[in-house]
């Protein structure tokens, strides 16, 4: 078996539509790289369209592709993260498949990783057809978790990126479940660098990235890589305790000191509203944290693969350890033959030893 030298891992949600075109364009890809070696990897994550279909045909008409489909819809970080497991190559480069980051740019990244860099990641200098919603949110929401954490996360920058092997090994030890892989992939170190690129506009289908979805992706790159939402609780709540406590203070000043009744009960409502709420507040910080403790605690597989095209093994999978099964039976080959050629020389059965034999 062939080993490839570059590994390209391309995450697919319902993108029927848009796979032939990103096909071509990738097979261009691959012979404009040649004459080393490529692999592309497509996870299906759970697909509801024709994207199954579209990429088994892809597998069977050309040796370059391979697919592994999920048993359901796991999400596109976990997509990514399987890719990366079933990759050979000395590099790892991580794609979209809706085309909006041109499969061209990994020449370019190529050409930085044969300077020396071990991670060269993409930065968006235009992002075409996005709202100006979208592209503040975004804005805000990279600057904010540079502020937040001690890691060094490139702002404007998404999964789009090229690995060398020794990185990918190195990400592969990390196992937690709420991933934000650029953030991972920075927090790891090695030598890293970007290049400018600009974004198209989507062709086909809609984005998969709806706010609420947005919205979870960026708790999740915070509560990975900042406790600062604790502290913020911790604060609040020397906040709300000073001023309940300055409060106590002037309420007994004026029964004691004036004699004077206090009157209205919208400041005493505003108190307890303001207090009730910083609690549930801080409740609700100390909830996400803790949930996440709960999912690592159970320690289920990251995600369950149904099946494969084009690898070593097609077929039926229940886990993520087909890599890890195929190296073992590598790995007790030697043994095996030993047992044979022992049994032929001596009629013992055993390990191989050449003296003897």
């Amino acid at each position: 078996m062939i080993v490839p030298n570059h590994s390209i891992v391309v995450p697919v949600y319902n993108e029927a539509e848009g796979i032939p075109t990103l096909v071509k364009r990738l097979e261009q890809l691959a012979e404009n790289i040649k004459p080393e070696t490529v692999e592309i990897i497509f996870i299906n994550d759970g697909s509801k369209d024709k994207s199954a279909e579209a990429l088994d045909s892809a597998a069977a008409r050309n040796s370059i592709f391979k697919t592994i489909h999920f048993s359901r819809n796991f999400g596109h970080q976990l997509a990514i993260t399987a890719g990366i497991e079933l990759a050979q190559g000395k590099t790892v480069t991580v794609i979209d498949a809706d085309l909006q980051d041109p499969p061209e740019i990994i020449l370019e990244l190529l050409a930085k990783w044969r300077e020396g860099f071990d991670v060269v990641y993409a930065v968006r200098r235009s992002r075409v057809g996005e709202t100006k919603f979208k592209l503040w949110t975004a804005k805000l929401f990279y600057r904010l978790l540079r502020k937040l954490t001690d890691v060094d996360i490139p702002v404007d920058t998404g999964d789009f990126r090229l690995m060398d092997r020794k990185v990918v090994n190195s990400f592969l030890r990390l196992r937690e479940r709420h991933r934000f892989v650029r953030g991972m992939v920075a927090w790891l170190g090695f030598r890293q660098t970007g290049i400018l690129y600009d974004r198209a506009e989507r062709e086909f289908c809609e984005t998969h990235y709806p706010f609420k979805k947005m919205i979870k992706f960026a708790f999740d790159g915070i509560t990975s890589f900042s406790t600062v939402p604790l502290r913020l609780a911790t604060y609040l709540g020397l906040m709300s305790a000073t001023m309940a406590l300055l409060m106590g203070i002037w309420t007994l000043y004026i029964k004691l000191f004036t004699g004077e009744a206090i009157q209205g009960w919208a400041s005493v409502m505003l108190v307890v509203l303001f207090l009730g709420g910083m609690q549930l507040v801080t409740l609700g910080i100390f909830g996400e944290y803790l949930g996440r403790v709960y999912d690592e605690g159970k320690a289920r597989p990251l995600f369950l693969i149904a099946r494969t095209v084009g690898f070593m093994r097609d077929g039926p999978e229940d886990s993520k350890d087909l890599p890890k099964k195929i190296d073992d039976e590598l790995e007790d080959l030697p043994k095996r033959l030993g047992e044979v050629l022992n049994a032929e020389c001596d009629g013992k059965r055993g390990v191989y030893d050449s003296k003897k034999c």
